[in-house]
């Protein structure tokens, strides 16, 4: 009899998550629902960005009306920075998190993490990489040291899977199945 296995998988997607100045007194309840999500948390660091580096950090939101207040109010207070992992990391951080308005955020999707932290469109508590690409960038640039080795996917994985993970666990379950124990209680 065959038994099915559904087809090996590699949860390797990173996001950045970032919890925002007017609620890092809320972080130990923003990390349990962040867990209780299915993400792992990968890295976390507590910092304080200069206007600088928030002018750097958000530079294509540069020109935009809000600019000048989102720099100052992303270096009014330390931030927490994390590095998220899952499958379909960016996809499901973003769900989580809801509208980048609060307040919109708070009627359309009231369970968002934007909903439950924010308080208006400009505060609205987190902070999500909106890509895979934005992620790697925005993750290179709060975890310089990060390694970020690119995702197999595909064709790829498939080829990984079988030409290093199956001939290691077929010789190692053949040499288990060979032994037989002395005492098998």
């Amino acid at each position: 009899m065959e038994v099915l296995m559904p087809e090996p998988q590699i949860y390797v997607e990173r996001t950045l998550a970032i919890i925002k100045p007017d609620v890092i007194d809320k972080e130990e309840e923003i990390e349990d629902l962040i867990l209780r999500s299915g993400f792992h948390i990968i890295q976390k660091r507590k910092l304080q960005l200069s206007p600088e580096q928030c002018s750097n950090f958000y530079a294509e939101q540069f020109g935009k009306v809000f600019f000048p207040n989102l720099t100052a109010y992303m270096s009014s207070g330390p931030i927490v920075a994390m590095v998220l992992a899952r499958n379909c990391a960016v996809s499901y951080w973003k769900d989580l998190l809801g509208p980048s308005n609060s307040l919109r955020a708070k009627i359309t999707h009231p369970h968002s993490l934007r909903a439950l932290y924010g308080t208006d469109e400009l505060r609205n508590g987190l902070h999500g990489s909106v890509s895979i690409s934005s992620a790697e960038k925005e993750i290179r640039f709060i975890f310089p040291e990060a390694i970020l080795e690119p995702v197999p996917t595909g064709q790829r994985a498939r080829d990984y899977l079988n030409l290093y993970v199956k001939p290691t666990l077929l010789a190692g379950l053949t040499a288990l199945c060979k032994e037989k124990p002395a005492d098998p209680m």
